[in-house]
C-alpha cells in the first residue's frame, strides 16, 4: 500500500541526506519525494510517499522520529487530503498534429508553456491519475521529454501541523477542524 508521510525538517544542510539514506538502509523505495521550505523559514517539509504495509509504516515512523533535525512525522495516508503532482511534457508536434495535441491540452485542463516549430511543452497540474491519463494519450505523438515533481499532499481543513508540538496541542489548535468540511477543488 502506498503511504504518504510528511515530515517536518529542521531547514539545514544534509537533512535531506539523513532522511534519504534512512529509506535506503532498511531497503524501501521513495515512490515520490519532494522538499520545500514553509511559512517558517527555519522549516522544511518533506513529503514522501512509500509502498509499505501497515508495520513497515509504524516502523518509517519511528525511525524518522529517531533522526536530529525531523520536528514532526505524521502518515497522511487514511486522512483526508488534497495531493498534486506537477509535471512538464515536451511533445513532439509537427504542423499537422499540433491542433489536436493542443486539443488534448486543454481537455485535461493544462497549460502550454512554449511551442517550438518541431514540439510543444504542456505543463499540467493535477492528481497522477490525471497526468497518467494525458501522458497515454500523448505518447503517440511522441514524448520526448518528461520531468514530474514528486506528490505535495496536505491536510483538508483546519487541522494543523505544529513541528516540535506534542500531539494533545495539535489537536487542541486543530480543534475546530472535526466540523469543518473543506472541499477540494
Amino acid at each position: 500500500m502506498l503511504n504518504t508521510f510528511v515530515v517536518h525538517v529542521e531547514n539545514k544542510p544534509g537533512v535531506l541526506t539523513r532522511v534519504s539514506s534512512l529509506f535506503r538502509r532498511r531497503a524501501f523505495n521513495i515512490d515520490s519525494l519532494t522538499v520545500g521550505r514553509t511559512e517558517k523559514p527555519e522549516v522544511s517539509r518533506m513529503t514522501i510517499t512509500v509502498d509499505a504495509d501497515v508495520d513497515q509504516a509504524k516502523r518509517i515512523e519511528a525511525s524518522l522520529y529517531k533522526l536530529v533535525n525531523v520536528l514532526l512525522v505524521e502518515n497522511i495516508t487514511h486522512e483526508p487530503i488534497i495531493s498534486r503532482d506537477l509535471a512538464m511534457i515536451k511533445v513532439s508536434a509537427q504542423h499537422q498534429d499540433r491542433a489536436h495535441v493542443l486539443q488534448l491540452a486543454n481537455v485535461f485542463r493544462s497549460r502550454v508553456v512554449d511551442v517550438a516549430s518541431d514540439s510543444v511543452t504542456i505543463e499540467i497540474t493535477g492528481g497522477e491519475d490525471k497526468i497518467n491519463g494525458l501522458v497515454e494519450v500523448l505518447s503517440p505523438f511522441g514524448i520526448l521529454e518528461m520531468v514530474r515533481t514528486g506528490i505535495v499532499a496536505m491536510r483538508r481543513g483546519k487541522r494543523l501541523s505544529v513541528p516540535g508540538a506534542p500531539l494533545e496541542v495539535m489537536d487542541e489548535v486543530s480543534a475546530e477542524a472535526d466540523d469543518d468540511a473543506g472541499m477540494s477543488v
